[in-house]
């Protein structure tokens, strides 16, 4: 049994997702240990709980050591199978972050799939939803995957009840070489608020044209003001996102009480412009949660980014421990490049 020290790098919740998504789909029995261990509140929480029980039930995996605040558990995969299946996180956990684990094994498993997600859709320290849909899926789609995102309702904390449904067709991921992005061809956004007064949403998106300035694109963001039952609670997000010839980059913050709208718009743009501005390939948040995908592929791999996070460097490491790659990270320019190949080229 493949023994994984959750306390690695930066010893989050990605670690674990990403584990029982590589275990899942290679076949290996492991054990994680010290699972969140430099957290506040250390273990499992309710969005991890629901991610490992989800990998686990696509692959009717044995698990033991399942259970709130948990700090360890063993995880046995069985065969992968297709079909229909929903899950609950029960609270505002993120469904973005359950659908971080569930996602690499969906597409590379080469079987229909039909999952649809309960909780929080737009929460704190998670990827706001459109941000998902618009940056990381599209990126996926250049590489073969044939995955889709369907927001059925919008939740937030503290009630949840947002449900997502992803959908996804049997097919092979590609090797992707990304070192430029190619030519700008538009900046497209959203910022949405749910219960809410209309003018938030109006603040965040006009504080986020004003940051991105004049642009040589057309340069829009829409609004939507969520009422009835097309939303659970209050809250809101905004997400900006410049598809390119060859790549998309995004950026995206959640709501918050406490945080103005102004701030959360310029904030939102002040990054993107950052990465456009640089000449990325691949924004910083997008960098690490595509590197699981490109190390399943037959291929080699590159990309550049502003900057290597330490996410992207722990799961660099599980990466590694699972299959036969091999990660190489160099400088080019005044951007950071990562490359992945299989050992034996």
């Amino acid at each position: 049994m493949l023994d994984i020290d959750g306390s690695y790098g930066t010893g989050g919740g990605q670690l674990v997702r990403n584990a029982v998504a590589l275990a899942a789909l290679t076949g290996t029995a492991m054990r994680i240990r010290a699972i969140r261990a430099k957290r506040d509140k250390p273990g499992l929480a309710p969005q991890h709980l629901t991610a490992v029980r989800a990998v686990g039930e696509i692959c009717g995996a044995r698990i033991d050591g399942l259970a709130l605040r948990s700090n360890e558990i063993s995880f046995d995969p069985g065969p992968v199978r297709g079909g229909r299946f929903a899950f609950d996180v029960g609270t505002a956990g993120s469904v973005t972050l359950v659908l971080q684990a569930l996602l690499p094994v969906i597409i590379a498993a080469r079987r229909s799939f039909r999952v649809q997600v309960a909780g929080g859709t737009d929460v704190r320290a998670a990827p706001p939803l459109d941000y998902l849909r618009e940056v990381l899926l599209p990126l996926l789609v250049r590489m073969g995957a044939d995955v889709r995102l369907e927001t059925r309702r919008r939740g937030y904390f503290p009630r949840g009840g947002g449900a997502v449904e992803a959908k996804a067709e049997p097919g092979v991921l590609q090797a992707l070489k990304l070192d430029a992005p190619g030519r700008l061809l538009r900046i497209d956004g959203l910022a949405h608020i749910a219960h809410l007064p209309a003018h938030i949403a109006e603040r965040m998106r006009a504080s986020a044209l004003g940051r991105l300035g004049a642009r040589a694109v057309p340069v829009a963001c829409n609004t939507a003001v969520l009422e009835g039952e097309a939303a659970v609670g209050q809250g809101g997000a905004l997400v900006l996102w410049a598809p390119c010839e060859h790549a998309v980059i995004g950026a995206g913050c959640v709501a918050e009480r406490g945080l103005r709208a102004e701030t959360l718009g310029e904030t939102v743009a002040a990054e993107l412009a950052a990465d456009l501005d640089a000449g990325a390939a691949v924004d910083m948040h997008a960098s690490d949660q595509i590197l699981v995908y490109l190390a399943l592929t037959s291929g080699t791999s590159s990309f550049t980014t502003r900057d290597l996070t330490e996410h992207a460097r722990t799961s660099m490491w599980l990466i590694e421990q699972f299959l036969p790659v091999r990660f190489a990270v160099s400088r080019a320019g005044a951007l950071t490049r990562i490359s992945v190949r299989p050992r034996d080229q």
